[in-house]
């Protein structure tokens, strides 16, 4: 479990904060009394989870590239971290095969100057790299793949978050260790949940379907995925930071991810999602022809079980459950930003420690008499 007395106070530096894990991830670090600070672009939907919420109400909210250093570095050095979380990315397999420049440009130069940045920031003590299940080579094997397993990628957004990792590999040991700074890194698998409203993933796109009374056209149907709920790999990032922080031993990678429980193929996933708006909507098989996707990725978890206690909660049918809630309060216009905080709340009562309270929900919202934005590079 992690702690609300660590967290409470603590100066957090999270990259990629208007994104969907991005939103999900500073209201979690609010309600804990953390001070947040995040830098990225604007958010990359309309709509998007980062307005819908107001999440910048609770933060300093600085716009920037993350490939531009020296707007990064001055974001950094303003808000003095101790933690810096770096999830900003090219996120989606199929623009990387649109734009592959752009999507090496922001996912290895952009943790390039993340890296840089951390360099000119003494406050900072930890540097959680987000990559991706996807950074590891992947054959097609039965077995979950293991942290020390070989990275790699055929397509550009895999090949450019295996990258990353060797990136944060290289400053850790060639810059950052020294000085008894620790750099590690999350690989999750496919996450799932309310408010993600990204082009070419397969929950938003059926609920776009069934916004537009059409049926969805799906690329892989018998694609297998570890699928789990966004908060999963997020308390993962919030309990390896905090492990980081007070321990010599963490270092290097550590997966999340759902284990065999959460593992279906993307029909599966379909028919249990479409299952939650009372047999609504449907899909079909688009016979392409499309890029090269891996039909099967499994992930093994026992690092991060054995060094951080970490652990899946929710199982497939409640993953499956929250997120077809999520989506049925916001298509019909009910309040998604009480049943996201009553979401959160849920799941963090039974994953921290409570040695102080948590924010009310007042501070989180609208509301929050101190957000602010502040615009920050290109």
């Amino acid at each position: 479990m992690i702690s609300s007395a660590f967290w409470r106070g603590r100066r957090v530096f999270v990259t990629g904060h208007t994104g969907f894990k991005g939103a999900w991830l500073s209201m979690m670090l609010a309600r804990l009394n953390s001070e947040v600070a995040g830098y990225a672009l604007a958010p990359p939907t309309d709509p998007n989870l980062f307005d819908m919420l107001n999440v910048g109400a609770r933060m300093a909210d600085h716009r920037g590239d993350i490939a531009d250093l020296d707007a990064l570095a001055g974001a950094m050095a303003a808000a003095t971290p101790e933690i810096v979380i770096h999830m900003a990315a090219q996120p989606l397999v199929t623009w990387g095969y649109r734009d592959p420049v752009e999507t090496y440009r922001t996912n290895v130069m952009g943790t390039v100057a993340l890296l840089e940045a951390v360099r000119r920031t003494p406050s900072v003590q930890v540097v959680v790299v987000v990559t991706t299940d996807k950074c590891y080579e992947n054959r097609e094997w039965g077995r979950g793949y293991r942290e020390d397993d070989r990275l790699g990628g055929r397509d550009p957004y895999s090949s450019s978050k295996a990258c990353a990792e060797l990136v944060a590999s290289a400053y850790a040991q060639s810059f950052l260790a020294a000085s008894g700074l620790r750099v590690v890194s999350a690989r999750a698998g496919n996450v799932i949940g309310g408010g993600d409203f990204a082009a070419d993933r397969i929950l938003p796109d059926a609920a776009r379907a069934l916004l537009a009374g059409t049926a969805l056209r799906v690329r892989a149907p018998n694609a297998v995925r570890p699928w789990q709920h966004v908060l999963e790999p997020l308390y993962g990032y919030l309990l390896l930071a905090e492990a980081a922080f007070q321990r010599a031993d963490i270092s290097g990678g550590y997966n999340f991810g759902p284990g065999p429980s959460g593992e279906r193929n993307v029909a599966q996933l379909l028919d249990g999602f479409y299952a939650g708006f009372a047999g609504a909507g449907g899909w079909e098989v688009d016979g392409g022809p499309h890029p090269h996707e891996a039909t099967l990725l499994r992930l093994d978890t026992s690092r991060a079980a054995a060094e951080l206690g970490w652990s899946p909660l929710l199982g497939f049918d409640e993953t499956i459950a929250w997120t077809a809630q999520w989506y049925r309060a916001y298509l019909g216009r009910e309040d998604v930003r009480g049943l996201t905080q009553n979401q959160i709340d849920s799941y963090m009562g039974q994953r921290v420690r409570l040695t102080s309270p948590f924010a009310s929900p007042a501070r989180n919202m609208e509301d929050a008499p101190h957000g602010k934005r502040i615009a920050v590079g290109s």
